[in-house]
C-alpha cells in the first residue's frame, strides 16, 4: 500500500500501540477520524487524509446569492454597487443579474424580495434562505424609493465563487494586455484535472497570437494532466510554413514563440508541485513567486470501509535521473521569489504578477521576429 516499504523509518506496530490506547475514547467517526489522522501523520508525507465515514451530518439550507456585491444604504434599502461578470452558458459561473430579461444595473436599489420590504430585515439575505435555484422576484428601482419601481424574476446561485474566479482571471488577463500593449498572453490553471485542462483549453488558443506567455499556476490543486500541458507548451518549431494569401505559420501548429514565465505559490500542490518541476527542469521560462507545496507522493483511491469512510495511502513518488526522491516536503523553488502582501492582495496589487509582467517583456526585447517568406523560386532558370 504505502509507497515506501520502510514506512520513512518509523516501527509501524510501534506506532499503533501508541495510538491505540486513545480507541476507548472514541466516540463516533469524528474521533475516530482524528486519531487516524494523527497517526498517519506520523509518515510526515502529503496525500495522507482520512475523511468521511458514518456520522451525522447536517442538513445545510443553501442561501440564495445574486452574483452582486451590496451595501445598505441610508435610506434602509440595498444598493447593488457590483455585479459579477459571468459565462451565462455554464452552470458554474452563471451571474444572476445579467440573464437575459434581467433589467437591473449596479447602482439601483432593491426595495423588496418576493413581496417583502428590505427595510424590515437586518441583512437581506434573510429574505433569500433557501432561494438558490428557485425563481425570485426582486423589487428594484433607480432610486432609493417605492415609487416607479420595478418587478424582476431572478433564480438566485447558491455560489458565487465561481463568478469571483472568472473576474479574478479576466482581470489579470487584461492587466496583462494593456501591459504589454497585445503581446503577452495570460493563462491560469486551477487544477491538473478536468477543469485545469479545459481553463487551459479555453484561454491557450484564443491568444495563440500572442508573442509571450505568463502561466499562473498559483493556488493549483492537483490532478494529473500537467504532462500533457507540458508537451503542449513545450512544442520545438522544426520548420516555418506559408500559404497564399495567409501568414507565416509554424510547423508543428499552435506554438507561442516567445518567452514564458510561471507564476507559483505555496499553494502550487501535488501535480501543480510537477508541473514548475517540469517547466524548470526543461528550461522553459522563468518562475516567479513561492515555493511549491511539496506534495507528490500520489493516490489513487480509498481502501473500501463498511462505512463509507474515505482513507488515502500514499502510493507512487517520482525521483530523478539521479536516483534522487524529489519536491516532496520541500516543493519547487523559484527563480525570483515575490512574497504577495496580503492587504495589497486583496486590494488588487498583485505583485507576483506585476514582477512576472516586468521580467517577461524584459525578455521580449530579445525575441527575433521570424523570417521573411523567401523569395520565390523561379522555375523557368
Amino acid at each position: 500500500f504505502f509507497y515506501a516499504p520502510n514506512m520513512h523509518g518509523l516501527d509501524w506496530p510501534a506506532i499503533k500501540e501508541k495510538y491505540e490506547v486513545l480507541l476507548p475514547y472514541v466516540k463516533n467517526r469524528n474521533d475516530l477520524n482524528y486519531v487516524i489522522g494523527e497517526m498517519i501523520g506520523e509518515l510526515s508525507v502529503g496525500h495522507a487524509y482520512v475523511l468521511g465515514g458514518d456520522k451525522p451530518k447536517p442538513n445545510r439550507i443553501k442561501t440564495g446569492l445574486l452574483g452582486a456585491k451590496l451595501s445598505r444604504d441610508a435610506s434602509g434599502y440595498f444598493r447593488i454597487d457590483e455585479i459579477l461578470p459571468g459565462e451565462n452558458w455554464v452552470k458554474k459561473t452563471r451571474s444572476p443579474l445579467t440573464e437575459v430579461g434581467v433589467d437591473v444595473n449596479e447602482g439601483d436599489f432593491i426595495i423588496a424580495v418576493n413581496g417583502k420590504s428590505v427595510t424590515d430585515v437586518n441583512d437581506i439575505y434573510q429574505l433569500l434562505v433557501g432561494t438558490a435555484g428557485k425563481t425570485v422576484q426582486l423589487t428594484v428601482n433607480s432610486s432609493a424609493a417605492t415609487s416607479g419601481t420595478r418587478d424582476v424574476l431572478v433564480k438566485p446561485i447558491a455560489d458565487e465563487s465561481g463568478l469571483y474566479y472568472y473576474k479574478w482571471v479576466m482581470e489579470n488577463t487584461e492587466k496583462v494586455n494593456k501591459a504589454s500593449n497585445g503581446e503577452v498572453g495570460y493563462i491560469h490553471i486551477p487544477d491538473m484535472g478536468r477543469g485545469g485542462l479545459n481553463e487551459f483549453v479555453k484561454h491557450f488558443y484564443p491568444q495563440l497570437n500572442k508573442k509571450a506567455l505568463i502561466i499562473d499556476d498559483r493556488g493549483n490543486g492537483g490532478g494529473n494532466v500537467s504532462p500533457m500541458i507540458i508537451e503542449r507548451l513545450n512544442r520545438e518549431l522544426a520548420l516555418y510554413g506559408m500559404s497564399r494569401n495567409n501568414d507565416v505559420n509554424t510547423k508543428p501548429a499552435q506554438m507561442i514563440l516567445g518567452p514564458k514565465v510561471m507564476l507559483i505559490d505555496n499553494y502550487s500542490a501535488s501535480d501543480g508541485d510537477l508541473f514548475p518541476y517540469q517547466f524548470k527542469k526543461m528550461k522553459m521560462g522563468t518562475i516567479i513567486g513561492m515555493r511549491s507545496w511539496g506534495g507528490v507522493v500520489g493516490i489513487r483511491g480509498s481502501l473500501p470501509f463498511v462505512d463509507g469512510g474515505d482513507l488515502r495511502r500514499p502510493e507512487f513518488a517520482p525521483f530523478n535521473e539521479k536516483g534522487e526522491w524529489v519536491i516532496e516536503g520541500h516543493g519547487v523553488e523559484p527563480d525570483i521569489v515575490v512574497d504577495n502582501d496580503p492587504a495589497k492582495e486583496y486590494a488588487g496589487d498583485d505583485e507576483q504578477l506585476n514582477k512576472a509582467i516586468e521580467v517577461i517583456l524584459e525578455q521580449l526585447k530579445d525575441l527575433k521576429s521570424p523570417p521573411a517568406i523567401p523569395d520565390y523560386p523561379d522555375k523557368t532558370k
